[in-house]
């Protein structure tokens, strides 16, 4: 549970034990994704788990400032070859985690393409999407978390880094994302949306909480 949060009138009160957000992975093959959804969804780690054929589905509930959510989260394949899959997938989506390996910068390099790919078959211009550096626990680092802060920032991305195996940072990454979307109720709202409630925030406030509490670089 999240606490201590200020949430938007529509947010406070809204039915939420009816809402499901739907979240996706994506990011180059070995990347960690599998093991992150794995992570969260079942406080597991496997060392030894597959690729991911096609895309895989997992379902989590969780509690944020006492709402209750559910989450239907997919988890796709990063091979080339199954990219055919993507338009149906990234359909109605609310929130995206892009992952990368920090100890692989061809896989930091991708995320142009992913992102670009976002943008031809996301359905929701309003998608939040989180940039997430995973594998941390590894000694051999080949991107900086300084690299990763700019390149959300640029992109205006939440980032955080994690390690699917010691658990760090996972938990944390998934509570941003949803907190992050709950803000957001053209993205789940039906009656936001047609009323065409906006919430404004100055800059200064937005660019600040893009970054949640974990994008400091001290």
């Amino acid at each position: 549970t999240v606490s201590g949060r200020s949430w938007p009138p529509a947010a406070r009160g809204m039915d939420a034990a009816g809402l499901t957000l739907k979240l996706l992975l994506v990011g180059d093959s070995a990347v960690g994704k599998s093991s992150l959804l794995l992570r969260f969804t079942d406080g597991a780690f496997d060392p030894g788990l597959k690729p991911t054929v096609g895309v895989d589905f997992k379902v989590k509930k969780m509690v944020i400032d006492g709402h209750a959510v559910q989450l239907a989260i997919w988890d796709t394949a990063g091979q080339e070859r199954f990219r055919t899959l993507t338009p149906s997938y990234y359909r109605g989506a609310q929130g995206v985690v892009l992952v990368y390996d920090v100890t692989r910068k061809d896989t930091f390099a991708g995320l142009e393409s992913w992102l670009n790919e976002l943008d031809t078959y996301t359905t929701k211009s309003n998608t939040v999407k989180m940039l997430v550096g995973n594998k941390t626990d590894k000694p051999d680092r080949e991107v900086e978390r300084k690299e990763g802060l700019q390149f959300a920032r640029k992109r205006s991305l939440l980032f955080i880094e994690t390690s699917a195996k010691t658990q760090d940072g996972v938990q944390h990454a998934f509570e941003e994302l949803v907190i992050k979307i709950l803000q957001t109720p053209g993205l789940w709202d039906k009656d936001a949306e047609k009323r065409g409630v906006q919430l404004t925030e100055s800059s200064a406030q937005r660019d600040k909480s893009l970054c949640g509490a974990y994008c400091p670089l001290s």
